[in-house]
């Protein structure tokens, strides 16, 4: 019973945040609808050619491979660490870094959060409408098999049309079991395991995911406790003070984080 109802909020909070990451393309995106998303967004791999069980899942592991990247995101309520996939999502992971390294993430806050599904930011306005990506446009989606919405996913929030990708982004949150219904003809079966300790599966095929906390979970957890406004705005401002690059796949040499 518990795993339907964990189903049943995930598929209402997905539709809350397909249209919470807003860009300047909302006009159009107003009219998009599910399918077409799915058909539009970018694909690294497919489920049809590949062994998904063979595939490479650089989420399950807390280990910074030398193609991956690795940031420090410094809230007033802690740090987070977190691991970016820029061969698995290059333009997202490009995106992110940019705006990371050029300040623009500096003091904003997470605007949207909610308990047992994610923490959303990257919005100058801090309401949800606001942001841009470094190249002033909306980009595509982009999905990989190799990526998953499991707890601690880093992902691009959007508006309904795939291609309106900004600067918001969301870590899910949701720690509850999920596991439940996924069929090893969609999934890796160590990615079924890993939803038996949370995420948002609903998820998977839509929003670009393109990083993993690999420390600081309870950071996140303390910022999904918060106590929130009836549209879902934390009471008390969560901000993010600023990002460290610590580790960048294209110069291997560690920086100092602290």
């Amino acid at each position: 019973m518990k795993a339907k109802k964990v189903f049943l909020s995930i598929g209402l909070a997905a539709t809350l945040l397909f249209f919470a990451g807003c860009t300047q393309n909302n006009s159009e995106s107003s009219s998009s609808t599910t399918n077409d998303s799915t058909e539009k967004t970018t694909e690294t791999s497919t489920k049809e050619s590949v062994d998904l069980n063979s595939l490479t899942l650089p989420q399950l592991t807390n280990e910074v491979a030398t193609n991956e990247d690795l940031v420090e995101m410094v809230t007033n309520k802690g740090t987070i660490k977190i691991k970016l996939f820029p061969e698995l999502a290059p333009k997202a992971v490009e995106n992110f870094m940019t705006h990371a390294k050029d300040g623009y993430y500096d003091g904003l806050t997470f605007h949207r959060v909610i308990k047992d599904f994610m923490i959303q930011g990257g919005d100058p306005k801090g309401d949800g409408t606001g942001g841009e990506s470094i190249w002033g446009k909306g980009f595509e989606t982009e999905i990989s098999n190799q990526l998953y919405n499991i707890r601690g996913a880093l992902s691009m929030a959007r508006s309904q049309d795939p291609n309106s990708n900004g600067s918001q982004f969301f870590i899910v949150q949701n720690s509850d079991d999920v596991h439940d219904g996924l069929l090893k003809d969609d999934y890796p079966q160590a990615i079924i395991d890993a939803y038996k300790k949370g995420g948002y599966p609903t998820l998977d095929g839509q929003y670009t995911v393109f990083g993993q906390v690999i420390e600081g979970m309870d950071v996140v957890d303390t910022i999904a406790a918060t106590e929130t406004d009836s549209s879902d705005k934390p009471k008390e401002d969560i901000k993010i003070e600023k990002i460290n690059i610590c580790l960048l796949y294209t110069s291997p040499s560690p920086r100092d984080c602290s």
